[in-house]
């Protein structure tokens, strides 16, 4: 009897969480922008993955190219060959593990420190508050992508310092989100219950507040993530990025360098850009339609 009342609760708990998660995806299924954006990530996710097998990392390679340099798109290259002779259709296959990974690390790293500040100023209150809300206003002041590129221009040249200036310069609007949102939720009479209970302020914030703000967590994660990428595109493109790795912003620089712009070699700069373009959108649209989910009242067009 003594196991059935201790796992009891923690059957109830995942049957909830279940159900929670079938709902979830019931009204998640009925938006169909949200359906094509999670569709595209699907598939640019597999392509990624598999860019080992499909491509092989032999593609980036400058020494044993395959074709000659900048070779309009054929049946033996279908993208063409960037201004080493390289095959861009793995170049852009090989490419998006950079991409996608550095995007989703950095908008991972951006949501964690906006989450701990806007609970702990949402909890704590008073001058520690203050002060953390005056340097979140201060961030939210200054450009987001001058800061990251300031700070990706004094570190070394690494994808570590890509996620790092992306990360620690676009928390702001998550701060602000989830202090508003635990304000909130603190203001609830079972959080005074809890405190007179003898809860410290670990178990009111881990037990309490952080399960009530994580829907709203989770769509501004998917929301960064296509800021993120489309910033680590533009730090690449300024040539702040590791130059030995492979990114679709790195290719169009490349392709600046190379004077695609001016010579009309269109297929140098066409393909990383709508790579680019499709995956923020998809992000975009996915995060969307968390949010219309997740609070129904911001009327989100379906």
């Amino acid at each position: 009897m003594t196991a059935e009342t201790a796992t009891g609760p923690r059957t109830l708990a995942w049957q909830r969480r279940r159900r929670s998660m079938a709902r979830f995806w019931r009204q998640y299924r009925t938006h169909r922008a949200g359906l094509v954006g999670l569709a595209a990530l699907a598939l640019f996710a597999l392509v990624a993955l598999t860019a080992p097998l499909t491509v092989g990392s032999g593609v980036t390679g400058v020494t044993d190219a395959p074709g000659s340099p900048l070779q309009a798109p054929s049946g033996e290259f279908p993208l063409g060959t960037d201004r080493f002779g390289r095959n861009l259709l793995g170049l852009v296959v090989w490419g998006s593990r950079v991409s996608l990974l550095v995007g989703l690390l950095a908008a991972v790293l951006s949501v964690v420190i906006g989450t701990v500040v806007g609970i702990t100023a949402g909890h704590f209150r008073g001058a520690y508050a203050t002060v953390l809300m005056r340097i979140t206003d201060w961030f939210l002041v200054m450009p987001a992508l001058v800061l990251a590129i300031a700070l990706a221009t004094v570190m070394p040249h690494s994808l570590g310092t890509v996620i790092l200036a992306i990360g620690v310069t676009s928390w702001p609007t998550t701060a602000r989100l989830v202090r508003a949102q635990t304000l909130a939720v603190e203001s609830r009479p079972y959080i005074e219950r809890a405190k007179a209970l003898g809860g410290g302020h670990w178990h009111i914030m881990s037990r309490h507040v952080l399960p009530n703000v994580m829907p709203l967590v989770l769509a501004q994660t998917t929301l960064m993530i296509s800021s993120s990428v489309l910033t680590e595109a533009t730090l690449a493109f300024l040539g702040l990025d590791d130059p030995t790795v492979i990114s679709w912003g790195g290719l169009l620089q490349d392709a600046r360098e190379a004077g695609a712009v001016s010579s009309g070699d269109w297929w140098y700069l066409v393909p990383p850009g709508i790579a680019i373009a499709v995956v923020a959108l998809a992000f975009t649209l996915c995060g969307r339609a968390v949010e219309s989910v997740l609070n129904p009242r911001l009327g989100v067009a379906r």
